[in-house]
C-alpha cells in the first residue's frame, strides 16, 4: 500500500508540471505543414517573456521563428525544433487528435512524439535555466519551423542563410527529434545517413512472346539491375553507420500476356552513410549498372546529405549530451545514425556539432501518438541538465 501511494503522489506531481500544459497548449494547434495554426505565434509569446529576442518571419507560406538570449562569452548552442504535423489519419482515436488530451497518463494527440513532446520539453527547460540565479555564459538560440515534415525548403535551410547573413556561428545544435527506443535517454542521433531515390526507365522492344528472338525484353533487364542493385557493396562504411538500398517499385505496366514488355521502370531509394556524398552514390551505382547503360535512363530525386558528429572536438556536445542523460537514467545512451532524415543535415558542418535527442519514437505519424507524462518529464531533465552544463559549467 505504500508503495502506491508513493506512485500517486508523483504521478499527481508530474501532472501539475508545466511541460503538461505546455504539449497539451501545442497540440491543440492544427499545424498540419505548413500552416503553423498559431503555434509559433504561441512559442514567441513564451519565448519573448522568457527574455528571449524573436524574430517571427514567413517564406512561401512556412512559419520561422529564431530566438535567442545571451548571457554574455561562451558556447552558441541552438536548439532546432519544428511545430508542423503530419495529417491525422482517420482510425479509431482513444482521443480526438488536436484535442490533446490526457489518457491513461500519457498526453494523446499528433505530434506528442514527434516533435511537439521535444519543444514542450526544451521550453520548460528553458525556463528553468533562465530562473537559475547562478551565473551563465554563452548564447542560447531557438530555432522553429513550420516545414519540416513536408519538402523542408523553406524552414531551417532559410534560418540556416539567415542566421549566416546575421554573422552567427553555432558551436553546437540539439534537434528535438525523438529518438528514444525502449526507454527516454536510452538512443540519441549523432548523425543521420543521407537519402537519395532514383527512378529507372528501362527501353527494350515489344514483340510476340512467341517470337522472342525479335524482342528485347524490358522486364529482364530491369530484373538484371535489380539484382545488380540488390548486391551492392558499400565498402566505406563504418560500424555505426551502414548503407543500405531498397528497391521500392517495379513496374511494367502491361495487361497483355501475350506481349513482350518494351518498358519497365525500377524505382529505389539509398540511405547511405557519412562515408559518401549523394554525387559518389550516384557515381558508384552508375559505375555498376554501366553495362545496361544502353537500355536506360536514370532521374535522381530527393537527396539528402548525411552528417556525423564525432566526440573528437575540445568543447564536445556530445559528451555533454551523454552525461546530462547519465545524470538522469544512470545509463549512457546508445549512438545511432539510423532512421529518416531530419532537419539537423541543414545545421551540421565542419564546426557546428549536431545531436537529436528526444522522446521515444513508438506511436510517431501513428493513430493514437502519444506520450507517457513519465516519459515527458523525464526529457525534461534530461534537457534542463544538458542546458546547465552548456550554459553553467562549460
Amino acid at each position: 500500500m505504500a508503495i502506491a501511494i508513493f506512485d500517486k503522489a508523483i504521478s499527481e506531481r508530474e501532472f501539475q508540471r508545466d511541460v503538461v500544459a505546455y504539449l497539451q497548449t501545442l497540440i491543440r494547434f492544427e499545424s498540419v505543414t505548413p500552416n503553423q495554426a498559431g503555434a509559433i505565434d504561441w512559442l514567441t509569446r513564451e519565448l519573448s517573456d522568457l527574455g528571449l529576442q524573436c524574430e517571427h518571419f514567413n517564406v512561401n507560406g512556412v512559419s520561422n521563428l529564431i530566438a535567442s538570449i545571451s548571457f554574455g562569452t561562451g558556447p552558441c548552442v541552438a536548439f532546432s525544433g519544428h511545430i508542423d504535423v503530419v495529417p491525422a489519419a482517420t482510425g479509431q482515436w482513444l482521443s480526438p487528435p488536436f484535442a490533446g488530451n490526457i489518457v491513461c497518463d500519457s498526453v494523446y494527440g499528433r505530434g506528442a512524439a514527434d516533435m511537439k513532446g521535444g519543444v514542450a520539453a526544451m521550453l520548460s527547460a528553458t525556463n528553468n535555466l533562465i530562473n537559475n540565479s547562478e551565473n551563465k555564459q554563452g548564447t542560447l538560440y531557438w530555432l522553429i519551423t513550420s516545414d519540416e515534415e513536408g519538402e523542408a525548403e523553406f524552414g531551417s535551410q532559410v534560418i540556416v542563410n539567415k542566421l549566416a547573413e546575421q554573422g552567427v556561428v553555432l558551436d553546437g545544435c540539439i534537434v528535438g527529434e525523438p529518438t528514444s527506443h525502449m526507454c527516454v535517454g536510452d538512443t540519441i542521433k549523432n548523425g543521420r545517413r543521407g537519402a537519395l531515390s532514383a527512378r529507372i526507365k528501362v527501353t527494350g522492344k515489344a514483340g510476340h512472346v512467341a517470337y522472342p528472338d525479335n524482342t528485347i525484353n524490358a522486364a529482364f533487364i530491369a530484373a538484371k539491375i535489380v539484382n545488380y542493385l540488390s548486391e551492392q557493396t558499400w565498402q566505406l562504411d563504418e560500424q555505426s553507420s551502414k548503407t543500405t538500398l531498397q528497391v521500392t517499385g517495379i513496374n511494367i505496366g502491361n495487361v497483355i500476356d501475350n506481349l513482350v514488355p518494351a518498358y519497365c521502370e525500377v524505382t529505389f531509394n539509398v540511405r547511405y552513410s557519412h562515408a559518401y556524398s549523394s554525387e559518389a552514390i550516384k557515381a558508384l551505382l552508375t559505375q555498376s549498372l554501366s553495362e545496361f547503360a544502353h537500355y536506360f535512363t536514370i532521374e535522381w530525386e530527393r537527396p539528402c546529405e548525411p552528417y556525423y558528429t564525432a566526440d573528437t572536438h575540445d568543447w564536445s556536445l556530445l559528451s555533454h549530451v551523454e552525461q546530462a542523460i547519465y545524470k538522469q537514467t544512470g545509463c549512457y545512451p546508445l549512438l545511432s545514425t539510423s532512421g529518416g532524415t531530419s532537419d539537423g543535415r541543414f545545421f551540421a558542418n565542419n564546426h557546428t556539432q549536431v545531436i537529436e535527442c528526444g522522446v521515444r519514437n513508438n506511436t510517431i505519424h501513428q493513430v493514437n501518438e502519444h506520450v507517457p507524462i513519465s516519459d515527458l518529464v523525464k526529457i525534461e531533465e534530461i534537457y534542463s541538465s544538458l542546458l546547465e552544463q552548456v550554459f553553467l559549467n562549460s
